[in-house]
């Protein structure tokens, strides 16, 4: 293991060559954790194509087992929520059976990061039109969780990273008053920035906010046994429940 990897390497692939999640996630890392980042070229953000990048994400999950990683994380919820909860676990256990490696989704992360915080009646949001957030809502439903609602900004697939993150806290702000039985908030995907609201969020709502940058950084922090808390990023890397 490399010096600058002296508490574990995380394997991670990339569901798009989208820049900003990556960086963003390293940036909230404990020091000595290593990442070897791997990307795959979704670029439409539809259905068909989740389902056609599968085979994508089996062959670099091969290639990072190779680099002797600690953990492997495949990111990106859709492709896997598509496939609903049980066939999400069929894939992961067939992947650790093979490379004999511990693997999570962004969804089981999810999943993990709300029970955690203690969450059991959500609402969620995303940055995918129509109908696609009924999907999302009911991989939440299969797992155990209230959700109240799940709406999806009118934004194209493409364009996300450049919505106003004030726009975003608006939206979800609203979608919150609401739905006032709220436990939590669920904020599906990284290719909005809008890191900076999560805790102004947290603060004006008095609701946690699960985001899958800091929900990540959480989960590779319990994987390798390291435990560093984060300011400024929610309840989540602030109190490693």
């Amino acid at each position: 293991m490399a010096f600058s990897s002296w508490r574990g390497i995380v394997g991670i692939i990339k569901p798009t060559m989208r820049p900003g999640g990556l960086e963003d996630m390293i940036r909230l890392l404990p020091e000595g954790i290593g990442v070897i980042p791997l990307f795959n070229d979704i670029r439409r953000g539809e259905r068909t194509e989740f389902k056609e990048i599968m085979k994508d994400y089996d062959a670099k999950v091969a290639l990072l087992a190779e680099q002797g990683c600690d953990v492997i994380h495949p990111e990106g919820a859709p492709p896997f929520m598509v496939m609903g909860l049980k066939g999400e676990a069929k894939k992961i256990r067939s992947w650790e059976r093979k490379h004999k490696i511990p693997i999570f989704t962004s969804g089981t992360n999810h999943i993990a990061a709300l029970k955690a915080l203690k969450v059991k009646r959500l609402v969620g949001a995303s940055y995918f039109r129509g109908e696609i957030n009924d999907t999302f809502a009911e991989y939440f439903k299969a797992a155990g969780f209230d959700v109240l609602d799940f709406q999806g900004m009118d934004v194209d697939f493409n364009q996300a990273q450049n919505l106003d993150p004030h726009q975003v806290y608006a939206f979800i702000k609203n979608l919150v008053l609401r739905n006032k039985r709220a436990q939590g908030i669920y904020m599906l995907g990284t290719g909005w920035k809008v890191l900076s609201i999560i805790e102004l969020l947290e603060q004006d709502l008095g609701l946690p906010v699960v985001h899958p940058v800091p929900s990540r950084v959480w989960e590779f922090q319990k994987r390798l046994r390291v435990r560093e808390p984060r300011q400024g990023y929610g309840r989540l890397l602030a109190d490693l429940p």
